[in-house]
């Protein structure tokens, strides 16, 4: 499609080209994320109103590491990058990268209605978890969260605050850090998290 319009360039005023080719990277950004995580996104993004892109890497981090713990297995197969405001999943950034700080209010998901329902109850039951306990909260104050955990704090170790990094977040050492947390509070139910959620925001600078 990109190599379409490359070919025509000619054609096109410089405005159309951009808007052009501004939709052409959208739409291979949304194919560059698995299907699971789109449905996993899909399923988030109806239980809350607003969603920030901040907000949902977060949301998407917790529940990858809540979801392992519990099934001993990862959600979706993305991988995590360690970013200086955290976790980040950098296909789903590309995704929505336009939105920057404010909510997404995007009418290509109108696509994926429906497509939720593909989940599994344990998945969707896991989401909810999430959604209902981190989902009170907005994304720096979430961000705040996964600066006090381990996984996060050993990919970023040797950095500054404020100097770049994409250290990998491995999803075995995601997993391992959230089956210790489940172990002390019990984070299959919306009360072991919030108390979790809790203990990691007194600590919080």
């Amino acid at each position: 499609m990109k190599q379409k319009l490359m070919e025509n360039r000619e054609k096109l005023t410089d405005a159309a080209y951009k808007k052009a080719m501004t939709a052409v990277d959208s739409i291979e950004s949304l194919f560059s994320v698995s299907e699971k995580m789109l449905r996993v996104i899909a399923y988030v993004f109806e239980k809350l109103e607003e969603v920030t892109p901040l907000m949902l890497q977060k949301l998407l981090y917790f529940i990858q590491g809540v979801y392992s713990a519990l099934y001993g297995k990862p959600i979706f197969e993305e991988d995590c990058r360690a970013w200086v405001h955290g976790p980040v999943y950098p296909e789903v950034y590309e995704l929505f990268r336009d939105f920057k700080y404010n909510p997404i209010d995007d009418a290509r998901f109108a696509l994926l209605e429906g497509t939720a329902d593909a989940l599994t109850e344990e998945e969707k039951n896991v989401i909810d978890l999430v959604v209902n306990t981190f989902g009170m909260y907005g994304g720096k104050v979430l961000e705040r969260i996964t600066h006090n955990e381990d996984p996060w704090k050993e990919a970023r170790r040797g950095y500054d605050d404020s100097i770049p990094s994409s250290e990998l977040l491995p999803k075995d050492r995601i997993m391992k850090y959230y089956v210790a947390i489940n172990h002390k509070y019990g984070i299959g139910t919306e009360e072991g998290l919030k108390t979790y959620i809790h203990d990691m925001l007194v600590k919080a600078p």
